[in-house]
């Protein structure tokens, strides 16, 4: 009796990569381009994106499939920055771009924290490893910052400066760890808008962005100090964000009287990120905000996390 052998799994590759949190985000007056200038203390948070690419018959093309937390609100066509890291590294080297993607969520969506630059950055890394391609990890980086302004901090992690529109990026030394509790919102907010509304703000003052402004900030980064850092955290958009957020500042004071450190809007929000002394104290937190009804879920994490790397 002859037995049929099962076909072999297509090849896969998965890597993984986190999302963000803005420590400091200061922001200069609009350029004639279009854009602001920015100084940005980003830290990459263990809250991470995984993207699996799969072997696909020549020609297939690019696929894309979304699973874990608020993936219905995941676009899965070429509008996704994954599917589009796929096809802009195939185009970079010269080869058809067909590949299977799944994109398994675990930073939060629409809240500032970069989950779609990770998947970003994740999809660059797993095209590389799967199409043995072996692009130069710099050569990665400035396809990363084509995608978006954090795609690149994604590929990179741990802890740095970003300037220019966040895309050039400087690694920050920094001692231990730190814990944080996030409250994310089911509605997101705009970015234009709420650079928009700085600019309403600001009518024309903003300063050029200066890291200067941030010593204490990467003094209590190198020394590891949770307090100091606390106390030195910074956003240049939070007002702007506020003003059509009202809501938001009732978050940050429940946190703030939950005993966090410091907190903030992350980036350009909605996400509010609290900065703990422990990780019991930001599960507390994060159970404080639940149950003062200031958030629609709530995350807690360690940081800074590792960038974009193979895992399987």
């Amino acid at each position: 009796m002859s037995r049929r052998l099962a076909a072999a799994p297509a090849p896969s590759v998965r890597v993984r990569a986190p999302g963000k949190v803005n420590l400091s985000l200061r922001v200069g007056p609009l350029d004639d381009d279009g854009y602001h200038p920015v100084v940005s203390v980003f830290q990459a948070v263990a809250l991470y994106e995984e993207v699996t690419a799969t072997q696909v018959a020549p020609g297939a093309g690019v696929s894309l499939t979304v699973s874990g937390p608020q993936a219905d609100r995941v676009p899965t066509d070429a509008t996704n920055l994954a599917w589009r890291a796929a096809e802009l590294l195939a185009r970079h080297v010269g080869v058809d771009p067909d590949v299977a993607l799944h994109v398994t969520k675990g930073v939060p969506v629409a809240g500032g924290m970069a989950g779609g630059s990770a998947d970003a950055a994740a999809a660059l890394v797993a095209c590389d490893a799967l199409w043995d391609l072996g692009v130069p990890r710099a050569e990665l980086a400035a396809l990363a910052a084509e995608l978006g302004a954090d795609v690149p901090f994604c590929l990179l992690g741990h802890t740095a400066v970003g300037t220019g529109r966040g895309d050039l990026l400087t690694p920050a030394m920094t001692r231990g760890e730190f814990h944080w509790a996030f409250a994310t919102f089911d509605e997101g907010l705009s970015t234009p808008k709420v650079y928009g509304a700085f600019d309403d703000l600001t009518a024309g003052t903003a300063q050029a962005a200066a890291l200067v402004d941030d010593t204490p900030l990467m003094q209590a980064l190198r020394a590891g100090d949770a307090v100091a850092l606390g106390a030195a955290l910074h956003n240049d958009l939070q007002e702007p964000a506020l003003s059509l957020r009202p809501a938001l500042r009732r978050t940050l004071d429940v946190a703030l009287e939950a005993g966090a450190l410091g907190a903030l809007v992350s980036g350009s929000g909605p996400t509010v990120a609290a900065l703990a002394r422990s990780r019991q104290h930001a599960l507390a937190i994060a159970a404080t905000w639940t149950a003062e009804g200031v958030a629609d879920a709530v995350w807690t994490t360690t940081a800074p996390a590792h960038g974009a790397r193979v895992v399987s």
